[in-house]
């Protein structure tokens, strides 16, 4: 059997939809469409072949636990699709480090019990037998970041990184696992139809009907820790430049723009709003106006994206490939080595997938 043994750092929403979603559609048929995937069959690999067998948090009231029941445990509010099983995988307590802000001590339960002593990552990491690890961490985990990534390096682990730390994008990183022969995915996880894909879209549109877009904001709300947490502006450097750069990357010109997290509704919960805006010019200089709303279940919108990103990083593995995955990087996140149109990545991760690109 086919195994791709999948550690998690941070065991929030994100993990939580990804492993439902896993356990969700295990025995679906090899014919049949799963909404969110490129391909049911990727290469040779399956969503059942999905294993896990590490995970990391902080939080005193996962630590210790069972994942299948970590992953529903508070703050965690994603919606709840699909029964877990016991998976025999105990959460392990992490490094803190810059992961937790003073403002979430209280939302990540450490204002009252205080922090686990932190278990050897590169060591549990080698006894799970794991192939690669996601790093789930919190916006603006600098530091937490690139511990995990020398840690994966460390074990032998291929690296993903779904958070805006600049890691696969990064040259100095990039290197790094090139020259271990390690694979690395990354920046920042795309969503199915999120704010970014959805204002990428609307942008390429214009541009590619001969708009001239005069200037444009894209803001966020939301409910989960992801928005407490992005409450602090001074964790949001790199998030803004990711997200910013997904969508002005495809326009030849500067632009007036915005874009970024702008605010925490606690009721939302899992629930994201975005409002785009975009104001251009057609023939003429006559004035053209877009305005959007899309609202979301914020977590599983990016559970699908990563299915196919782990089994990519998979075929990576299997193949010896190490350093920067270009393809599957360009199609699933915000802050890739390198930026190209979406139906330039979809291109490029089916090469991939057919072996007539090398990443």
């Amino acid at each position: 059997m086919n195994r791709i043994n999948v550690a998690v750092i941070g065991v929030g929403n994100c993990a939580s939809s990804l492993i439902q979603g896993v356990y969700y559609y295990r025995n679906v048929k090899d014919d049949e469409k799963v909404p969110g995937l490129i391909h049911t069959v990727f290469g040779e690999y399956r969503i059942r072949d999905i294993n896990f067998v590490a995970a990391f948090d902080v939080d005193p009231r996962k630590i210790g636990k069972d994942l299948s029941q970590a992953i529903f445990t508070e703050p965690n509010c994603t919606l709840k699709f699909c029964d877990v099983p016991p998976m025999d995988v105990i959460v392990q307590p992490g490094p803190i480090l810059d992961g937790v802000a003073p403002h979430m001590e209280e939302a990540f339960g450490l204002s009252e019990r205080g922090p686990v002593e932190a278990c050897e990552v590169s060591r549990v990491l080698e006894a799970s037998n794991a192939d690669m690890v996601i790093n789930y961490l919190p916006v603006g985990s600098y530091n937490a970041t690139r511990f995990y990534a020398e840690a994966a390096l460390k074990a032998g682990c291929a690296f993903i990184n779904a958070i805006p730390e600049f890691i696969a994008s990064d040259s100095f990183w990039a290197k790094k696992f090139e020259e271990a022969g390690i694979p690395l995915a990354g920046d920042d996880i795309k969503s199915q139809v999120g704010a970014t894909i959805l204002h990428r879209t609307l942008v390429n549109l214009l541009e590619t009907r001969g708009v001239k877009v005069d200037e444009t904001y894209q803001l966020n709300i939301g409910g989960n820790t992801d928005f407490l947490n992005m409450t602090d502006e001074s964790r949001l450097k790199s998030k803004r430049i990711s997200k910013t750069e997904a969508v002005t990357s495809l326009l030849p010109y500067d632009v007036n723009v915005r874009i970024g997290p702008s605010d925490y509704v606690h009721f939302l919960n899992d629930r994201k709003i975005c409002y785009i805006y975009i104001k251009g010019r057609k023939f003429g200089d006559v004035p053209l106006t877009i305005d959007v709303k899309l609202s979301v279940e914020d977590s599983p919108n990016s559970a699908g994206i990563m299915v196919d990103v782990i089994r990519a990083v998979k075929l990576a593995l299997d193949r010896e490939v190490g350093g920067p995955l270009t393809s599957i990087s360009a199609y699933a996140f915000k802050h890739p080595p390198e930026q190209v149109p979406d139906h330039v990545a979809v291109k490029w991760v089916e090469d991939f997938i057919e072996g007539k690109r090398v990443r």
